[in-house]
């Protein structure tokens, strides 16, 4: 039989069976609500890099964190759902609003950088969270305290980095906080489907676990591939 001619089933290629019904709807609530987000979120880098209306700083860190607080404060109840919605939609658009200075940084170097790194992010991010969705449940879960003494670990750097102002330490910095953010894309999504089997629904909240991973991968992934043009064209100009 000729490979062409073979009927491909698509919909048994999406079908996860360690994965409860309930559950996959639950999921697809929550990526739905992802992708509204990184529209928000664009809108807010947008009104920073081209109107000026408002610009990243104290405000909108404040308000980010503001709409963080109200939002875990809100229940997560049907009475309340559109409200909750609101308030992350508040949260995603200071989110994108605070990208405003990496994307100035990126966009003197060279604008086409964003593009590159959104789809890098939108792949890496894709290729993780198949990944646990099809393995073995609760496979990724060990990985929690890992990357939390590693998030530790980088903070520490950071601060230390401060005072030495090294950059081959702050790139390290940058490749290693890569690799940590894609790590937590596997045990978040891992651990959003086993709350979502012990009954906790709260697929808002569950976005926010998700849509600040995509957020921080991106920025990491737009300085470097910035950074790494930057040093491309000074060695150009030698």
């Amino acid at each position: 039989m000729n490979v062409f001619d073979r009927n491909i089933d698509f919909d048994a290629l999406f079908k996860f069976s360690q994965i409860s019904r309930s559950t996959q709807q639950h999921l697809k609530k929550v990526y739905s609500c992802l992708a509204v987000c990184m529209f928000v979120a664009a809108a807010g880098s947008y009104v920073h890099v081209v109107t000026r209306v408002f610009q990243a700083g104290i405000l909108s860190m404040l308000g980010s964190l503001g709409m963080i607080g109200w939002l875990a404060m809100t229940p997560h109840a049907p009475q309340t759902e559109q409200k909750r919605l609101a308030i992350l939609a508040g949260f995603a658009f200071f989110t994108g609003v605070g990208l405003g200075p990496s994307l100035d940084f990126v966009i003197a170097i060279n604008p086409s950088i964003i593009v590159t790194a959104f789809l890098g992010t939108s792949i890496i991010f894709l290729c993780f969270t198949m990944s646990a969705l099809y393995a073995q449940r609760r496979s990724y879960l060990f990985l929690g305290g890992t990357l939390m003494s590693g998030l530790s670990i980088l903070m520490l750097v950071s601060l230390v980095n401060i005072f030495i102002g090294s950059v081959m330490i702050f790139k390290a910095h940058m490749y290693l906080g890569l690799a940590i953010m894609c790590g937590f894309v596997l045990f978040d999504t891992q651990l959003i489907i086993e709350k979502a089997e012990m009954g906790d629904k709260d697929y808002v909240w569950h976005c926010v676990d998700l849509f600040l991973d995509f957020v921080t991968i991106f920025r990491k992934l737009m300085v470097l591939l910035a950074m790494n043009e930057k040093d491309n064209k000074k060695k150009e100009k030698k």
